[in-house]
């Protein structure tokens, strides 16, 4: 675990100067209510693990060097900030008043304030990622799927386990494959490299939606830190939802897109051991998380 708390520390002390040089002080804040409030870090962790996978150095990891390890950091903070971004607007969504223990971003500062938050947060990423053309695009094709996930969520809901998947790969897998192939930009490793990286991600995030939905309707709320069986009580489209499943069964569905996972892993030609076996724990680990 201490190899996994010192790239964690890169990100939580990249994270708060960059909340902290946010203006006015009020704005940021709120920014770091709703970003320094907790969370596993999973996607910035997966910035770094891929970063380190390719043969990047993250050159004594104090986050204070310059070049790719100082650019996989920013990456790492900036889609952690990209994600934060789209919790205060899933909150509002799901009129949730919990998130990670404490008061969402509306519940407690009302729903404009929460929406100049989530404002915040994507600008403060975006200043992170402005510099290197191919992170940018990278971020820029994630966020479209999200809202494409969104929009599709409320209006245009899945009816069957192949359109949920779909889903799935939108709202959660898009972000996800970002976060990896931004650690393998950092480390200049070529398209093939990224695109590998990408697609071992993208099944992950869609193994985490999925166990996200079972524990939405079996998991205490006090041990997930917040409400639950919300699916059901606002219609929202879950694996266990729309389809008749139980929740054991939807999470073996979890666990073949981790397998899957897994596999792609096995074709992205990594030279870092260290990094790659924390890659593919973590693809175990969505499937059993139980927060």
């Amino acid at each position: 675990m201490e190899y996994l708390e010192r790239r964690r520390s890169l990100i939580e002390g990249r994270l708060e100067p960059v909340l902290d040089a946010t203006e006015p002080d009020a704005m940021g804040d709120r920014l770091a209510h709703v970003a320094l409030s907790g969370g596993k870090r999973v996607r910035p962790m997966v910035t770094l693990l891929a970063f380190e996978a390719v043969g990047g150095d993250l050159a004594g990891e104090d986050g204070r060097a310059s070049g790719p390890s100082r650019r996989a950091v920013d990456f790492a903070v900036g889609i952690e900030l990209v994600h934060n971004a789209s919790l205060v607007v899933d909150d509002i969504i799901d009129e949730s008043d919990l998130r990670r223990g404490v008061d969402s971003a509306w519940a407690a500062f009302g729903h404009g304030s929460a929406i100049v938050a989530s404002d915040g947060l994507l600008g403060e990423a975006f200043a992170l990622f402005s510099a290197d053309e191919r992170a940018m695009q990278v971020v820029s094709e994630a966020m479209v799927e999200l809202g494409e996930g969104e929009a599709t969520e409320l209006v245009d809901e899945p009816e069957s386990e192949p359109e949920y998947m779909e889903l799935a790969r939108r709202k959660t897998g898009a972000l996800f494959r970002a976060a990896a192939e931004l650690g393998a930009i950092a480390a200049d490793a070529d398209a093939y490299t990224v695109e590998a990286f990408g697609r071992y991600a993208e099944r992950v995030g869609i193994a985490f939606q999925i166990r996200d939905d079972v524990l939405d309707s079996t998991a205490d709320p006090a041990d997930l830190g917040k409400p639950t069986g919300r699916d059901e009580a606002l219609q929202r489209p879950s694996l266990v939802q729309i389809t008749e499943l139980s929740p054991e069964e939807a999470n073996e569905r979890a666990r073949s897109e981790s397998e899957a996972a897994l596999s792609a892993l096995e074709a992205t030609d990594a030279v870092d051991s260290a990094a790659v076996g924390y890659l593919e724990d973590l693809a175990e680990f969505v499937v059993v998380r139980e927060r």
